[in-house]
């Protein structure tokens, strides 16, 4: 994650983006820095993370995944804090678990267990989380029903950060087929197509 970026403004959030950009991953998933939106807080780091990704550089067929972390020194209301982590996750399924009407609540739930997991805790959550089923028609008929996970959450952390984008790391993993301990392992499904 060496890209040019901006002095910070705050000595806080340096220090924190810092010990951010440090991290290590497993190594079936790539996370690099990418621009942060500036519309949403004064300070903000965000970066991209991929499920083994390929060497185009595109979204992984496997996962995928967004995180800002954002520092506003002025504490919004909403999020009762002068910090506050965005999160993006997707991953393809196969069309018979998107189906499962549970799975909407636990992709949210292995938000919350990986959390957990590190001792990040956290307030102010909220999110969602889409299943959606396709099925192509014409030209894209022959690559036939698809289905995928997407969550979208918030939340303002407290303590170490770092155990906050790691649990991000592990969702979006999970999500992707991937649980913790399984690096190395083969990922099933893999010639699944990501459609939306």
């Amino acid at each position: 994650m060496d890209e040019p970026r901006p002095p910070a403004a705050t000595p806080a959030f340096a220090q924190v983006a810092d010990a951010l950009r440090a991290l290590s991953f497993r190594d079936d998933f790539a996370v690099r820095e990418i621009p942060a939106p500036s519309s949403l807080a004064p300070e903000a780091i965000a970066l991209a993370g991929d499920v083994r990704p390929d060497e185009e550089g595109g979204d992984s067929e496997y996962g995928t995944g967004r995180l800002i972390l954002l520092h506003d020194p002025s504490e919004p209301d909403a999020w009762n804090g002068a910090w506050r982590i965005v999160c993006f996750a997707q991953a393809p399924l196969e069309p018979e678990i998107g189906t499962d009407p549970l799975l909407a609540d636990v992709a949210w739930s292995w938000l919350v267990d990986a959390l957990a997991a590190r001792g990040a805790r956290f307030h102010s959550a909220s999110g969602t989380a889409t299943k959606t089923l396709s099925k192509g028609f014409g030209s894209l008929a022959e690559e036939g029903d698809g289905a995928q996970i997407e969550l979208r959450a918030s939340w303002s952390p407290e303590g170490d950060v770092a155990a906050h984008v790691r649990a991000w790391a592990e969702l979006v993993c999970m999500l992707a087929g991937l649980p913790p301990g399984s690096e190395g392992i083969v990922v099933l499904g893999g010639n699944r197509a990501a459609r939306g």
